[in-house]
């Protein structure tokens, strides 16, 4: 038997766990720092890693582009830290895709077949709200930015609920409550900023 061994972060505490990937709903025993542990997953952790990377893929983009448009010490400083929290989580969602053997979506693809979600629920923005962000300077795009990343996060934080209720993998789990509380938290930094 095959064993596929992925790396999954759990944050906080700086410590980490090892979670097992099979082929079949339920994943093989493998040992974390404290020895064997049997480690499971589902069709809803699947679809959620395949939505969930390109929904941070443009959160990201999204964050680049505040650096050469505007001069908001707040809109960058969040840009920043969106960044660096959320490209180290695709780097992971991809690690259990390859340990899953299931293949990463591209775009609005890895929605579909998710339960309970649709592309509206997902928060993603089309190519017109992304050119119109990346056409905006200054104010506007500050409050373009900041209208648009809330939709994101909760689409994001809708997301994470559903493999919350649905997913299996305990280190998925752990990644979604991660996501629900940090994206809340900006939400709530977004929404208190003046912007005019």
């Amino acid at each position: 038997m095959i064993r596929r061994f992925a790396v999954a972060l759990v944050f906080g505490a700086g410590s980490f766990a090892l979670a097992a990937c099979g082929g079949s709903e339920v994943g093989t025993p493998v040992l974390d720092a404290e020895g064997p542990v049997d480690a499971a997953w589902n069709d809803a952790d699947v679809a959620f890693a395949q939505g969930m990377i390109p929904h941070h893929i443009q959160a990201v983009e999204m964050a680049a582009l505040a650096v050469d448009r505007t001069e908001n010490p707040a809109i960058l400083e969040l840009a920043s830290r969106i960044q660096a929290a959320q490209d180290p989580e695709i780097d992971l969602m991809r690690s259990w895709l390859q340990a899953w053997s299931a293949k990463e979506m591209d775009g609005m693809d890895g929605m579909d077949g998710m339960d309970g979600m649709d592309h509206e629920m997902s928060g993603m923005m089309s190519d017109g709200d992304m050119a119109a962000l990346e056409a905006a300077g200054g104010a506007e795009f500050d409050r373009l930015f900041a209208e648009m990343m809330i939709e994101h996060h909760q689409g994001a934080i809708d997301m994470a609920q559903t493999v919350i209720d649905a997913g299996a993998d305990p280190a998925v789990r752990t990644l979604a409550e991660t996501i629900i509380a940090a994206q809340s938290a900006e939400i709530t930094e977004m929404q208190d900023l003046d912007l005019g």
